[in-house]
């Protein structure tokens, strides 16, 4: 999966020269918490809800209303964005637009084509993937077990799965206690839940949670 496949788009941007009044009002309007800056159908900046907020005047601030407007009227988002944007081409694997994220502890990346943004791939749209990589709206026995990280044991989980007449929904591998186990989670249509048990019974080594 790539990330052009997965981006918010069209992408809504921002110009530089926009005051952060109108910015925060415009995150409002699009329920949107971050938006690239075009400058001249260029990238120059990314802002955030965040940068926003921590621009305005404070709710105990001893400035009337009319002081704070006028403040606000004369900062801009060139003043408050970030200028150095971490960016992805659109044909990116999706897994590694997680890993920036994660890594840098940010919550989007603008998506680019030829030079030019064409979308955004945000915390958002990362979590409606893992929800179906999950299978989360979907019924199924779900199970979480410990394996033994040899090569045939996921083929013989499958197989032992796929024999007893069930279907799986998702399935997902993760680091284990140490290099020579791995955790699996994953969610089987058309079996009960002590069918599952059975079938799988002697080849993981411990069952965590199954229902």
């Amino acid at each position: 999966m790539l990330i052009g496949e997965r981006m918010s788009h069209p992408v809504i941007s921002i110009a530089p020269e926009t005051p952060i009044h109108d910015a925060l009002a415009l995150f409002k309007k699009e329920h949107i918490r971050r938006a690239p800056v075009i400058k001249d159908g260029k990238l120059v900046g990314i802002i955030s809800e965040t940068d926003l907020l921590n621009a305005s005047p404070s709710p105990v601030s001893s400035l009337s209303i009319w002081e704070m407007n006028y403040l606000l009227s004369k900062v801009t988002v060139k003043q408050v964005m970030t200028k150095k944007v971490m960016i992805v081409d659109e044909d990116t694997p999706i897994e590694e637009a997680a890993r920036i994220m994660a890594d840098n502890k940010i919550g989007g990346l603008p998506v680019m084509r030829s030079g030019k943004v064409v979308g955004i791939i945000t915390e958002t749209n990362l979590f409606r993937i893992f929800i179906e990589l999950m299978g989360a709206r979907e019924k199924g026995v779900r199970v979480t077990a410990l394996i033994q990280n040899k090569r045939g044991t996921l083929a013989k989980i499958t197989k032992t799965i796929a024999d007893a007449g069930g279907d799986f929904i998702s399935f997902g591998q993760f680091a284990g206690e140490d290099p020579d186990t791995k955790l699996i989670t994953f969610k089987v249509a058309g079996l009960k839940k002590d069918q599952v048990k059975k079938a799988i019974w002697g080849i993981v080594k411990e069952v965590w949670d199954i229902r």
